[in-house]
């Protein structure tokens, strides 16, 4: 039996029973659809949130016993991981998709995955195997995105834009807090040249597919920012690979230059929206939180962009060397009881070992 016919054999053994509970509470999950109605009562609950792992053989290696320890964390609702499943400078090969999707598998908990740049734009790369990124791509979302409208692990109900051929762009809500996870990788969303395959600047199918994808996922961000007004909630957080605000070094123009549409959209939907909002993401491997949007940030005048976004704060995940935690996001009760504290707060858990 070929890996992905098992793989999807013992995907629906695992999680049938959940699904049917799910389905019971939040209805069908249909793409392109409202956000799912979340699922039982409203409580505090938690979230982890990982990115850039693994990175090389020994981390490859250690992964299954994180996915465990993630799994042993009874307090989690689900598990975001915000890209980069392998390291730049290794092979984008089907058999290792096949191998990281194998660990997905694992999880039980409903885990949302946003792809990063090492794992598709990235993998024009000699070392990476000169794969066209556009084909990566695709690979991609036949491996780890074959079950549009569902999370990988256990089965959790998302909307997902797979009716415009991005099913890795999901959103749902929980306890009055919208979650929406987009396709914003590094290298300058996509743009910079393949120049392992000979390419010294971008050609025309690479702009046209940047140009579709960030327009879904600006799409997905104002529709997310919507609906969370339309249901009073109390916050938003958004997820993506880029860290678009990068301070580990002194970041060109070119390195960021595309994600300018995309700020602008958070900061005028941030500014609109009545309550905190948050952005986490990977890519630069440290673990920082600031607040890149707010008034007198030099990141407005690098981008552009007009007016600030004091509510939005931005949580960057350690990963490569440093991925050696994960981070464990504890959301407040909705209600009298979360009356008075912040909504999300947060703390860095080591992973054993």
């Amino acid at each position: 039996m070929p890996a992905s016919t098992r793989r999807r054999a013992g995907a629906a053994l695992a999680t049938v029973a959940l699904t049917a509970a799910v389905a019971a509470v939040a209805g069908p999950a249909v793409a392109g659809a409202a956000v799912p109605a979340e699922p039982g009562p409203k409580t505090a609950f938690s979230f982890a949130v990982i990115g850039d792992t693994p990175y090389g053989a020994s981390a490859v290696a250690e992964f299954p016993e994180h996915v465990a320890q993630l799994n042993a964390d009874s307090s989690l609702d689900f598990v975001v991981h915000v890209g980069d499943i392998k390291n730049g400078s290794s092979e984008c090969s089907d058999a290792y998709f096949e191998q990281v999707r194998a660990d997905f598998d694992r999880f039980t908990h409903p885990l949302v995955y946003t792809p990063g740049d090492n794992e598709w734009t990235d993998c024009h790369r000699a070392n990476n195997g000169a794969y066209s990124p556009l084909e990566r791509l695709g690979k991609l979302r036949e491996v780890f995105f074959d079950r549009p409208g569902t999370t990988l692990g256990a089965t959790m109900p998302v909307r997902s834009q797979s009716e415009l051929g991005l099913p890795e762009n999901v959103a749902f809500t929980r306890n009055r807090v919208a979650f929406a996870a987009v396709n914003v990788p590094g290298s300058n969303n996509a743009t910079q040249p393949w120049t392992g395959r000979g390419e010294a600047v971008p050609n025309q199918a690479q702009l046209d597919e940047v140009a579709h994808r960030t327009d879904a996922v600006i799409a997905e961000i104002r529709k997310t920012f919507a609906e969370a007004r339309q249901r009073n909630d109390r916050t938003v957080a958004v997820f993506q690979q880029a860290d678009m605000f990068d301070p580990t070094y002194a970041v060109p123009w070119s390195d960021i230059s595309a994600f300018t549409p995309i700020v602008e959209a958070l900061v005028e939907e941030a500014r609109a929206f009545d309550g905190e909002v948050y952005l986490f993401d990977g890519d630069s491997h440290v673990y920082n939180v600031d607040r890149p949007l707010a008034a007198g940030s030099p990141w407005l005048t690098r981008y552009g962009v007009a007016g600030s976004a004091e509510n939005l704060t931005r949580v960057t995940v350690d990963g490569s060397s440093n991925a050696k935690n994960y981070l464990r996001v504890s959301v407040a009760p909705n209600g009298a009881a979360g009356i008075g504290a912040p909504v999300l707060t947060w703390e860095r858990v080591p992973f054993r070992g």
